[in-house]
């Protein structure tokens, strides 16, 4: 084996050692980085460290990224507002394309100057791609939102929107690691933007902002993200199960496959996005919301409102019921969202996310569930005033107790197996109304 010691690689490195201007390790400048990445195209910027308590629920996922990571660059991009607020859905989505390209590239950049001065630094995926071997569950590294209100940037609007003080809701977010403490850090802006003027929930397709501040992920995901994730799988499904042609087009009409291969074609396009539309918070927003409220529902509100469209839904869901009462004039389609867990640990982390309040609106029951098999959890789902309570544990007076094996109920959620057949085959077991298994059922999308 040839002595790697005189290899001219190695001994061009030694020869560079004593020149290097590298700052790895060093406290890092903080007007420095900031300035470098306004440089890059950044239109605002806030620093953190790895240690704030407000990544604490996603800091071991960054740290499996990059276990050198200790700081946490947060950016926003600025969109363009008019394209966003139109009801042409196709230029809002070049938008969104073209704004999310800008944060790669910014994204890239920064990452790329960090790297010449030595520091080790990696940049976090905008929106896509992600980790889809972990789909349904958490398939991103970095959740941007939190990351952007702990570095300054926003808070949180009542649509889930970080809303920034100057530009409002119309940006978006990137976000760079990077292995080098810095000298300062940003802390939360000491006020909400967000008006709750209440103009998102006017505006959202399928209800889900509620006037309250509840959020259904479901409803929202079924719809807007039609095209990103789990409605794939549900639209593959569809060719599959077609019997010829005619069967498919019966299902899934012209304007529905070319929209699919829009979307793989050119990336995938949000359905709505409205809530971002109608949004009139942030400095460089509000004045015409402010200076003609009647002209702002006219020109932005209505019209999305107005506008006749397919709206994606969960057969008898929250926004199925929705959509009948509030836009009769849009026609709602029935569909899976591909949120098919594959571990009860999973499924009981999604079942949040995926109630539908309306649905419960009867029930004020507790369920007691005993997961056997090669998973075994015992967990409680408390429903009762239209609202959800999971705990791990058996606890309280149950009004229903299930035990049932795992793999069992993953299928029956999957609807790849009935409960009755789980019954007769002793692989489901009841105390208490069985009726009560079929509300249950009936309230999670």
């Amino acid at each position: 084996m040839a002595d790697m010691k005189k290899h001219p690689t190695v001994l061009r490195y030694y020869e560079s050692a004593g020149q290097s201007t590298t700052v790895q390790n060093e406290m890092l400048d903080y007007d420095w980085i900031r300035d470098l990445c306004m440089e890059a195209g950044a239109d605002d910027v806030g620093v953190i460290s790895m240690e704030r308590s407000e990544l604490d629920d996603q800091r071991d996922d960054i740290l499996s990224a990059f276990p050198h990571a200790k700081t946490m660059i947060s950016f926003v991009a600025k969109m363009n507002r008019e394209p966003i607020r139109t009801p042409a859905r196709s230029l809002a989505n070049i938008e969104f394309h073209h704004t999310g390209d800008r944060v790669a590239d910014i994204s890239h950049n920064i990452v790329s100057k960090l790297e010449a001065k030595g520091i080790r630094a990696l940049n976090a995926a905008m929106g896509f791609p992600m980790e889809m071997d972990k789909f349904p569950g958490k398939a991103w590294v970095v959740s941007l939102k939190p990351v952007a209100v702990a570095a300054g940037l926003g808070k949180m609007g009542i649509h889930r929107n970080v809303i920034h003080p100057k530009f409002g809701n119309f940006i978006l977010l990137g976000a760079i690691i990077l292995d080098a403490p810095v000298n300062k850090e940003d802390r939360p802006i000491d006020y909400n933007p967000c008006l709750e003027c209440k103009l998102c929930v006017a505006a959202c397709p399928v209800g889900a902002i509620g006037a309250d501040g509840q959020f259904n992920f479901s409803s929202c995901a079924t719809h807007n993200y039609r095209e990103f994730m789990g409605g794939f799988s549900d639209f593959v499904e569809t060719i599959v199960e077609s019997k010829n042609t005619k069967d498919f087009r019966s299902e899934v009409p012209i304007t529905e496959s070319a929209s699919w291969w829009q979307s793989l074609s050119f990336g995938a396009n949000y359905k709505a996005a409205y809530c971002l539309s109608v949004c009139p918070a942030g400095d460089d927003v509000i004045g015409p919301f402010l200076e003609d409220r009647k002209g702002f529902m006219k020109d932005i509100v209505k019209p999305l409102q107005a506008k006749e469209e397919t709206i994606y839904v969960i057969p008898n869901s929250d926004a199925e019921a929705y959509v009948k009462k509030r836009f009769p004039h849009k026609t709602t389609k029935r569909v899976g969202n591909g949120l098919i867990p594959n571990s009860v640990s999973l499924l009981v982390t999604l079942m949040p996310h995926v109630f539908q309040p309306n649905q419960s609106a009867d029930l004020n029951c507790t369920y007691h569930f005993t997961f056997t098999g090669n998973e075994n959890r015992q967990t409680t789902f408390d429903i009762r005033d239209k609202k959800l309570q999971v705990q791990d544990g058996l606890h309280g007076t149950p009004d229903i107790q299930i035990t049932v094996d795992s793999k069992t109920w993953l299928k029956i959620v999957a609807k790849e197996k009935n409960v009755g057949l789980a019954l007769l085959t002793g692989k489901l077991r009841l105390k208490g109304n069985p009726k009560l298994l079929i509300k249950f059922e009936k309230c999670f999308a």
